[in-house]
């Protein structure tokens, strides 16, 4: 089929290479020229694994080429694919569907025949209706431009593999011809096996902020857990593992740490609640605002927990910071956990280091303020704390025996929870993570077996042998904190 990819950021140039991978004939347009011309030449413009394997045979395949033209692409497609960004609008958290807007009202005038024009990028709720009466105003007498919403669910890093192998593929249609057309598109996909769910347009719109929000929602959830945890002495990792063998809750994003960001969840997230509350049901979402608080909490807790390892002060101390990109396997610094403590720390006062395998270039576009080295030891070099706070690879396989040699302290804030703590404690190093006390916070001792000492009279059951009373020993808190009661009744809750 004779495609057209409008937008080629990050989800624009992976489906486009990937559409022309799988046989169709595929137009990319952008209006930024040097993305083009650096996609043309097969380089993509951003870091992907797989990208550009994929981006080469295509083009070599002639299936796949790039232009500026909106013109062009419009005599070409006859499924048109909308997939430019919808970031937060300026002073509200409502999205910004300027771009979205812009691609109807460039594409609709020279539209030569009726086609399907198919939004991929994530909208509000009812974009689909709106974006159909708008080009049904500005198409050519005679032409008719039926609009579908087939949502994205990449994830950065996997973008590839994503668009290839999905685990579902959604399609919001308002007629048969629509959904008939882009089963033949998603032909070879969904002849292994994918999923298809056919729907209406809202529902579609939905399915990805839905998604987004639930996720967000995990995150957040298991970094609330962290503080409480770090209030009580309890350890996050081992409640999550023990949580995740529930099988209606799962392992998979219940890892503490510094939080989520990105280009996606936080924005989507505020958008879904901007939208929720035009369409009057605004309380149904009102615990994503908290979902929102307590990731931006956690960039605070960890710069908070910084400057305790460097004994209460920042100011002129040197701080390494391993990650500049929200996520790893990617060159994406935007809103990212990583670079928005360093930045904090760099206002306390702190000489900060950062140190990406991929993300350098933006991050220093981003915080030119701060000093970014190429070279880890280098990096590390005199560093009187080290933070961990993108999860790459290439940090868990660091010798922590070889970087103490160059750092000044020996000091391990992991940030995300994914570094072997003992093997760094072993190579000499202090290892402090959020939710997670020290080895001598811990009760030295296995519980008794016994009803003796502070553990006496723990358990009376009562009618069906349910608990009536527990006396829990606490372990020891950090210096200066005391323990608090533990009640013996718990009031009940409405739910």
């Amino acid at each position: 089929m004779r495609l057209t990819v409008i937008g080629t950021g990050y989800l624009g140039a992976v489906h486009a290479a990937c559409m022309a991978e799988i046989g169709h004939d595929v137009v990319g347009v952008d209006v930024d020229v040097e993305k083009i011309t650096a996609l043309t030449e097969g380089r993509p413009p951003f870091y992907e694994p797989g990208l550009g394997d994929v981006l080469t045979r295509a083009l070599a395949s002639g299936r796949l080429r790039f232009t500026t033209s909106l013109r062009e692409a419009a005599v070409h497609g006859e499924v048109h694919f909308i997939c430019v960004g919808t970031p937060q609008q300026a002073g509200s958290q409502a999205a910004d569907l300027r771009y979205v807007d812009a691609v109807a009202d460039g594409l609709a005038p020279h539209l030569p025949a009726s086609c399907l024009v198919v939004g991929k990028s994530t909208v509000p709720v009812g974009t689909t209706a709106r974006l159909a009466a708008r080009l049904a105003g500005l198409t050519p007498a005679g032409v008719r431009a039926e609009v579908a919403w087939n949502p994205e669910f990449l994830r950065e890093g996997f973008a590839v593999e994503d668009t290839l192998r999905p685990d579902r593929l959604v399609a919001g249609v308002t007629s048969r011809e629509a959904d008939e057309t882009l089963r033949r598109v998603y032909a070879p996909i969904l002849g292994a096996g994918v999923p298809y769910i056919s729907t209406d347009p809202n529902t579609a719109e939905l399915v990805k902020v839905a998604a987004n929000s639930f996720l967000a929602t995990k995150i957040s959830f298991v970094n609330a857990m962290a503080e409480v945890c770090d209030a009580a002495g309890a350890d996050v990792v081992t409640l999550a593992d023990a949580l995740g063998h529930d099988s209606r809750i799962g392992r998979r994003f219940l890892n503490a740490g510094v939080g989520f960001g990105g280009g996606c969840l936080p924005k989507d997230i505020r958008a879904f609640t901007a939208r929720a509350q035009e369409l009057g049901v605004g309380p149904a979402v009102a615990f994503l605002d908290q979902v929102d608080a307590i990731n931006e909490r956690q960039r605070d807790r960890t710069v908070a927990l910084a400057r305790r390892l460097l004994g209460g002060g920042a100011a002129g101390r040197r701080v390494t910071v391993l990650g500049a990109t929200f996520k790893p396997n990617s060159d994406d610094v935007r809103d990212s956990p990583a670079l928005a403590v360093a930045a904090a720390l760099h206002r306390l006062g702190a000489e900060v280091r950062v140190h990406d395998p991929e993300g350098t270039a933006n991050a220093r576009r981003a915080h030119p303020e701060l000093q970014h080295t190429a070279d880890l030891l280098t990096a590390c070099r005199h560093a009187e704390l080290v933070l961990h706070l993108t999860e790459w690879g290439e940090y868990r396989e660091v010798d922590p025996v070889k970087l103490a040699r160059v750092v000044r302290e020996p000091v391990l804030l992991d940030g995300r929870n994914a570094l072997a703590h003992d093997e760094w404690r072993a190579a000499g190093w202090t290892v402090k993570a959020l939710g997670r006390p020290a080895p001598t916070d811990r009760l030295p001792d296995p519980l008794p077996d016994g009803p003796t000492g502070a553990l006496s009279d723990r358990l009376s059951t009562g009618r069906d042998g349910e608990p009536l009373r527990s006396t829990i020993a606490t372990p020891a808190g950090e210096p200066g904190r005391t323990a608090a009661a533990v009640p013996t009744a718990v009031p009940a809750t409405r739910a």
